[in-house]
């Protein structure tokens, strides 16, 4: 049976609103994805993408990187094993495989957004919030306009290269990626934030030499 979620139709959530903290701490959290109603699995973000969450106390919005993904059984104990079967053989023959599995992923905390009061402007700081999303509040993949405005500032890569138990290598440069991206390819920006990685690896030409080469315009 399906892990006791709390879950919701899938009308009655934006359709960004894609797992719940189901571990929290000062640097990052741990999501559950939320599960789709027909038989497939959850959609894993991808390495290196953007999610939000909220300090419900203060209203800050958390923003994160994900930077670990894994789909494993619910149940600890027991594997998954190989069954020689496509997905719609396993929909149509073992439908109680996608009952049986979670997908959870870690994202590292790079910054947070307060809430916006009358007259004020949208304002970012790219530092740890004073407290980290709840258990069981909503996350969800932050809106390409969210992450533009997020990134006129580079202070996050710092945070990004000091991840533990994460390849910060590879994970700043698939975040450079995605806002590069989200940016539709402003050159200008990757400039700004090639230079920002010399001088944050500016004593170790080895790591800088690893991210920039994962850096593809």
């Amino acid at each position: 049976m399906r892990l006791p979620l709390p879950q919701f139709a899938t009308g009655d959530r934006a359709p960004n609103h894609i797992a719940e903290v189901i571990e929290t701490s000062t640097t990052e959290f741990l999501a559950q994805c939320l599960e789709p109603e027909d038989l497939s699995f959850p959609v894993m973000p991808p390495f290196g993408s953007w999610v939000k969450s909220v300090d419900e106390e203060s209203g800050n919005q958390v923003y994160a990187v994900v930077y670990y993904a894994t789909t494993m059984p619910i149940d600890s104990i027991h594997r998954a094993r190989a069954l020689g079967l496509s997905l719609q053989d396993l929909r149509e023959q073992q439908p109680q495989i996608f009952a049986m599995l979670k997908t959870e992923f870690r994202a590292a905390i790079v910054g947070f957004e307060r809430p916006i009061e009358a007259r004020s402007q949208q304002r970012f700081y790219q530092y740890l919030p004073p407290r980290p999303p709840q258990i069981h509040q909503a996350v969800y993949h932050c809106e390409p306009e969210t992450i533009v405005a997020f990134s006129e500032q580079l202070d996050f890569l710092r945070t990004l290269l000091q991840v533990n138990g994460a390849p910060v290598e590879a994970l700043t440069a698939a975040a450079i990626r995605e806002v590069y991206h989200l940016r539709k390819a402003d050159r200008e920006w990757l400039v700004k934030a090639g230079r920002t990685l010399s001088v944050l690896l500016k004593d170790d030409y080895d790591r800088l030499k690893v991210v920039l080469s994962q850096i593809h315009p």
